[in-house]
């Protein structure tokens, strides 16, 4: 699976928009205990800072740690000890989805976010289920802090990729949604 990374259709299209995180940051973790050991390659992290660069983002190479309280403390350092305007705009993890002692991932998120968009993580299930029926088993979370939203992917590159296919083409409407910068017209 390829992400557009051109803009050849219309500038409107957020798919066509490969500039859509120009001056915004994004950070992806990893949490994969075999990585952060040096004794697996992490396979993940290269394909989501790729996608987030081709968006625009100023990403830096993946953060590669444990599973379990290393994820929360990434997150933590990313969403509550980095001043509020240098935060990441977009977080990805993937990994610690799961049902080991260990996956802890959707945990470590959701004490931090101030809401939570169950549908993305429906959606993302759904897209996996046409490949797989062990889909259903990441229990990642998504949502918002401030002005940065913070997604959980699967740590497999399958689930990774399916991920990246949903969020994609909902990229535009979650940034400009958490910017408060859409125009949602006269409330009725």
């Amino acid at each position: 699976m390829s992400t557009p990374t051109n803009v050849t259709d219309s500038a409107s299209s957020p798919r066509c928009n490969a500039l859509l995180g120009a001056g915004r940051k994004a950070a992806v973790i990893i949490a994969s205990t075999s990585a952060a050991r040096g004794e697996a390659a992490d396979t993940t992290g290269p394909i989501l800072v790729e996608w987030l660069r081709g968006r625009g983002y100023e990403t830096p190479e993946a953060i590669v740690v444990r599973d379990g309280e290393p994820v929360g403390q990434a997150l933590r350092e990313l969403l509550v000890d980095t001043p509020e305007a240098d935060r990441p705009r977009f977080i990805v993890t993937s990994g610690g989805t799961g049902l080991a002692p260990d996956d802890r991932t959707p945990e470590f998120t959701a004490e931090l976010l101030e809401r939570q968009s169950p549908g993305l993580i429906y959606a993302m299930w759904r897209k996996g289920l046409e490949s797989t029926s062990s889909a259903v088993m990441s229990r990642g979370v998504a949502g918002v802090r401030g002005r940065s939203f913070v997604i959980n992917f699967p740590g497999s590159k399958g689930g990774v990729k399916d991920g990246i296919t949903v969020i994609d083409d909902l990229l535009e409407h979650i940034q400009t949604s958490v910017e408060d910068t859409t125009d949602h017209g006269p409330r009725v």
